[in-house]
């Protein structure tokens, strides 16, 4: 009996050690968990872009140090060092240009007033993110704009991008989400208004698809796909699709299977304008999904860009 009690009490005495020890080892891994968090450095999408195409900083080791942790060393390092430096304006062209004749100085010029206006309806979309102890990068559909914004600039087509909350003016208006296309014509109204050169307006967005419906493998490399959006409500649709068109075509001329074509939507329960209504020249594009991560965002951006750019250039003369 005496025994069976002593086996007991051991038995008893283990369990709440265990339970102890399991209790203090929760409590200091959630501690740890903490600790880190507060000491996380967060990235936003603007910091996040300037990282990837600082070319002059990207040699460094802190940088180096995101490539690595991103798991994007080898692709990122390669479009930066190529395709952006394709798309970036050949300084010493330009200036011999500028020397030749005083007709250029004029077109320089055209573009020292706003001409693209960069924003996105739906502000939270995000993409793959990335978490680890010395960043924290969600990356959401803006990181697009300011990447646009920065290739644009450099090639003397003055961009703006539309940093105004769709969720702030919601709330101020009592609208639920599905009235974001309302929000975003007030922000684009009022860009407009503050600058009357603006001409081009894109909406980007993200894709809702698994990651291997939103990627494809071009030369070597991995590209979110793209695909454009037409609102069949608008009475003048034809002119967006038209503009629209010659984008696609182009990115098919040089991205052959990164675009996923132009889809027209119209009918009952759907928006069918998307501000196109707005203007001829305003395109609503999908880059990628929720899975797709930054450098394969990049690509495709880049290429957008560059095609958007040959098309534009075209149509200005």
């Amino acid at each position: 009996m005496k025994k069976r009690f002593k086996t007991k009490r051991r038995k008893l005495k283990f369990k709440y050690k265990f339970i102890f020890f399991l209790f203090f080892f929760l409590l200091g891994i959630f501690i740890s968990y903490k600790v880190l968090e507060n000491t996380t450095k967060k990235i936003d999408d603007k910091e996040l872009v300037q990282i990837l195409l600082n070319k002059s900083n990207h040699h460094n080791s802190i940088v180096r140090k995101v490539f690595k942790k991103l798991n994007m060393s080898d692709i990122a390092v390669d479009i930066i060092d190529n395709n952006y430096k394709k798309l970036v304006v050949n300084n010493t062209k330009n200036k011999s240009a500028v020397k030749n004749t005083n007709s250029n100085e004029k077109i320089k010029n055209d573009y020292s007033d706003p001409l693209i206006y960069l924003y996105n309806t739906h502000q939270t979309e995000e993409y793959k993110a990335s978490n680890f102890i010395e960043y924290s990068v969600g990356p959401t559909v803006l990181m697009n704009d300011y990447i646009l914004e920065d290739v644009f600039n450099k090639n003397n087509l003055k961009t703006i991008t539309e940093e105004g909350k769709i969720k702030d003016i919601l709330n101020i208006n009592g609208w639920n989400y599905s009235k974001s296309y309302n929000a975003s014509r007030i922000l684009m109204e009022s860009a407009k208004s503050n600058n009357p050169s603006l001409k081009y307006f894109i909406d980007v967005h993200r894709d809702s698809l698994k990651h291997d419906a939103t990627t494809v493998q071009i030369n070597g490399k991995s590209y979110a796909k793209v695909i454009f959006l037409i609102g069949l409500e608008n009475p003048n649709y034809e002119k967006n699709l038209e503009f629209t068109t010659k984008i696609n075509n182009k990115i098919n001329e040089l991205y052959p299977t990164l675009s996923k074509g132009i889809y027209k939507k119209g009918g009952e329960g759907v928006n069918g304008v998307y501000n196109q209504d707005f203007s001829e020249y305003t395109i609503l594009i999908e880059i990628g999904g929720p899975e797709n991560t930054v450098d394969e965002v990049l690509n495709s951006t880049l290429a957008f860009a560059q095609c958007f750019m040959e098309v534009i250039k075209s149509d200005e003369g």
